[in-house]
């Protein structure tokens, strides 16, 4: 992400000013809890690509900043509920919010972000900016309670899995790409060419996380968290629907009753590396990062597709 941040260095120093105004509260516990959120903030991927999507269309404008904020604010909200949902105690290698203010708490601050982030939109007229964002945050909401419902009786065909991942994880970031250049684009249908360019990258940013729970020399240490939890990913459904039927029922069995037997959650990885998993979520996450690419080209080469281009890249080849 050097260029990346390289290109829009000042601007980044700006949003990050704005983004500490957008969370203050009159609230002393409120203001102490968004202090600590700020400091223990993020790669803050999805504010660059507003970023830089706002910038393929001309000066960054307060429009621009403003949208980049949004979105942090309701990835940061998103972030807090789900770590309440999943009953997680850290974030990022830190304490999560629950963790020490507990669960009520909580929800009211993942609460409060999202109203923060309406009113900085309402409040400024950016009505375009926040009907995208808002978009985004239903889909996010559907994309969770699906899997949630599908994922219950273990049988989870690719085409769901791809429905619920631009739901929970692509369409954030789709957003972002559409908010960023709605406030430099008047054309519509280049808003619309930004939004599907950021979610391709949303898909392969998801499947690449999908695969860090196998791990591999390329991908990272195995930690069987997605399987000890019950989902059901792209490497996971691909062996599910090319394995033998005697395999599919052990391995569906040691999902539902042995998820938290190290040696049997092992094994999952092994069939799943054996019967080719991996490699076939590598290529659809490839696929994804090309189809991405192809859509920043229709844009004249320039210093900013430069550092978009980065940011794709990033996605499918970090290490974390």
């Amino acid at each position: 992400m050097k260029l990346a941040k390289q290109v829009i260095s000042e601007e980044l120093v700006l949003f990050e000013a704005h983004f500490r105004e957008a969370v203050k509260s009159r609230v002393a516990l409120l203001d102490r809890i968004m202090q600590y959120i700020v400091k223990r903030k993020g790669k803050q991927l999805r504010p660059m690509f507003v970023l830089l999507s706002a910038r393929l269309g001309g000066k960054i404008n307060d429009s621009s900043y403003r949208a980049a904020s949004l979105v942090e604010l309701l990835h940061t909200a998103t972030l807090v509920h789900d770590d309440v949902v999943d009953e997680a105690m850290e974030r990022r290698g830190f304490f999560s919010i629950n963790a020490i203010w507990k669960n009520k708490i909580a929800v009211l601050v993942g609460d409060y972000l999202l109203s923060k982030g309406l009113l900085l939109s309402l409040n400024n007229k950016d009505h375009l900016v926040l009907q995208i964002l808002s978009e985004a945050v239903k889909l996010m909401s559907e994309g969770e309670l699906l899997q949630i419902e599908k994922s219950r009786n273990l049988n989870l065909s690719e085409s769901v899995y791809y429905e619920i991942i631009n739901g929970k994880t692509a369409s954030l970031l789709a957003s972002a790409c559409a908010a960023g250049a709605s406030t430099t684009f008047e054309d519509p249908a280049i808003v619309e060419k930004m939004r599907s360019f950021g979610e391709k990258v949303g898909m392969a940013f998801q499947i690449k996380d999908d695969l860090f729970d196998y791990g591999s020399q390329n991908v990272g240490k195995p930690t069987g968290n997605d399987i000890k939890e019950k989902k059901l990913t792209l490497p996971l459904i691909y062996t599910l629907n090319n394995c033998s039927a005697d395999l599919k029922r052990k391995l569906i069995y040691i999902i539902k009753n042995q998820n938290t037997d190290k040696e049997k959650v092992q094994f999952v990885i092994d069939q799943v590396v054996a019967t080719g998993g991996i490699a076939y979520a590598v290529t659809k996450m490839q696929s994804y990062r090309d189809e991405a690419m192809q859509i920043l080209h229709e844009f004249p080469e320039s210093e900013i597709r430069q550092a978009l281009e980065e940011l794709v890249l990033y996605t499918t080849d970090r290490a974390y």
